[in-house]
């Protein structure tokens, strides 16, 4: 087992637990650092997949700038936990779960035609010049 791939075994299990638990959190601010916890594994998986720039980047710009600025914003607003459990607007609850029903799916239906274990056909040619260039 490389390296890579190790790392990839420890943090993409703490990275979809760290997800999941953002659901569940009562507080904003707390799921807003869950997020930022996600978002700064997946800025470590593109550096380990050698694309350091976009790591960069990722860590910079989204979790740095983006994420701040929401957690500011959540900070100066001062959210209750009592008002973001009223439901503002009715049955947007049900049409969440059939939005969310209907994206599993569509993307249970994409990874389903996936053709795992072949060749890509004209990848080759399309890189003849450069990655930049294809």
């Amino acid at each position: 087992m490389t390296g890579e791939e190790a790392l990839f075994w420890v943090l993409a299990p703490l990275s979809v637990v760290a997800a999941i638990a953002m659901l569940f959190m009562k507080k904003a601010v707390h799921s807003a650092i869950l997020l930022a916890w996600v978002m700064i594994t997946l800025a470590i998986f593109y550096i380990a997949l050698e694309a350091p720039f976009l790591g960069i980047v990722q860590i910079v710009v989204y979790t740095g700038a983006v994420m701040m600025l929401f957690l500011f914003i959540l900070m100066l607003v001062g959210v209750d936990s009592s008002d973001s459990l009223v439901e503002k607007i009715k049955g947007l609850r049900t049409v969440a779960i059939f939005t969310v029903l209907g994206f599993v799916g569509a993307l249970t239906s994409l990874i389903a035609r996936t053709d795992n274990g072949r060749e890509p056909v004209g990848l080759t040619d399309a890189n003849s010049d450069g990655n930049v260039q294809g």
